[in-house]
């Protein structure tokens, strides 16, 4: 890896404020650096989450605590008129409630205290194509699910003997393969959302029974908490329900589940709130890291764009911590300082 690339890219990424291309970058930094250099760089070897995490490591040693938690999730970025390939291609938009063609990043969190730091990555990839039967149409799909992937994601944090409590993760992760796999496997514990359809039972004689319920036919009170166990999951969790009023005003119930069977109601609560970074975390990808504004067209370059903008974030929770700025107020006041420049030279070029 090209190391001074690397850094000289991902400032332009956080510094820019319109589309990023090979070319602006030269041009920014008076062709120092060539619009060749720039594209050989990014269509290089491929940067995969080793790589990521041996950037990030030194910093994660220096703050991680026991305490941790570990955050996976993904997010979709539309881009509708780039050709597709096995990576930029129909992905299914859990936030539009559709496919959208874009591409699909996989992302693990490492967050503790008020700091996330991303420690590894996949992009979905499909490169089997078929036919629907019913449609007739031509589609795409992966060799590995996404909640394989996962899997493979955390057996490598442990490896690199990350200090952390719990894994955190929403429904569409919540398969009892993970379950188990964190459970069982890592000897690790998670708290998790459920989906309110899923089946579980509160007593031992239930479970081996065969007598299941949908959790959101329990009898649940306030401050309600359940020791159960899921439908086709060998070991007893704590279930939890949140009710809580939307922005509309309407009324959202979230149900929890928690390996940990010997902590409280409140405990599981306040771990799951510590899910929300990754979704400020996948906002700061898109608008203070240029994720989407990059026309590149092939594989190789997407994902090597993709790991760079993993790392410019990285560098931005750094200065974050440093600055003790969040980083839409350091883009903020990078923007202001741009804009300034801008005024200042419209000025002199109308006095001249």
């Amino acid at each position: 890896m090209n190391k001074e690339y690397l850094e000289l890219y991902t400032d332009y990424l956080l510094s820019t404020f319109g589309h990023t291309t090979a070319t602006g970058l030269s041009t920014l930094v008076d062709g120092q650096v060539s619009h060749d250099q720039i594209t050989r760089f990014l269509s290089g070897g491929e940067y995969t989450s080793k790589d990521l995490w041996l950037e990030v490591k030194s910093t994660v040693r220096k703050v991680e605590r026991e305490e941790a938690v570990l955050i996976f999730d993904d997010t979709v970025q539309e881009k509708p008129y780039t050709d597709e390939n096995e990576v930029m291609c129909w992905h299914y938009d859990h936030s539009k409630g559709r496919a959208v063609q874009g591409f699909n990043l996989l992302n693990c969190l490492y967050h503790v205290e008020d700091i996330s730091i991303p420690v590894a990555f996949e992009l979905i990839k499909k490169p089997v194509e078929y036919s629907d039967l019913k449609t007739r149409k031509r589609k795409r799909t992966s060799l590995v699910t996404k909640n394989e992937l996962m899997r493979a994601m955390l057996d490598v944090c442990v490896q690199n003997q990350l200090k952390f409590r719990f894994v955190l993760f929403d429904t569409w992760f919540a398969s009892k393969e993970n379950m188990c796999h964190i459970k069982q496997t890592l000897k690790k514990d998670f708290v998790c959302a459920l989906k309110s359809n899923r089946l579980a039972a509160v007593s031992a004689e239930d479970y081996q029974a065969n007598r299941f319920t949908p959790i959101e036919e329990l009898s649940w009170q306030e401050e309600t908490l359940f020791t159960g166990w899921l439908k086709d999951v060998p070991f007893p969790v704590l279930f939890v329900r949140q009710v809580f009023s939307n922005k509309d005003g309407s009324t959202g119930i979230l149900y929890l589940a928690c390996s940990d069977t010997t902590v409280t109601r409140k405990l599981i609560l306040t771990t799951y709130q510590k899910r929300w970074p990754v979704e400020v975390f996948h906002k700061s990808l898109k608008q203070n890291a240029a994720l989407g504004k990059a026309p590149v067209r092939r594989v190789a370059t997407q994902n090597n764009h993709v790991f760079a903008v993993l790392y410019a974030i990285f560098k931005l929770e750094c200065l974050k911590i440093k600055r003790h700025l969040n980083h839409f107020a350091l883009r903020a006041h990078l923007y202001l300082k741009a804009t300034r420049t801008a005024f200042d030279q419209l000025q002199a070029l109308k006095a001249a």
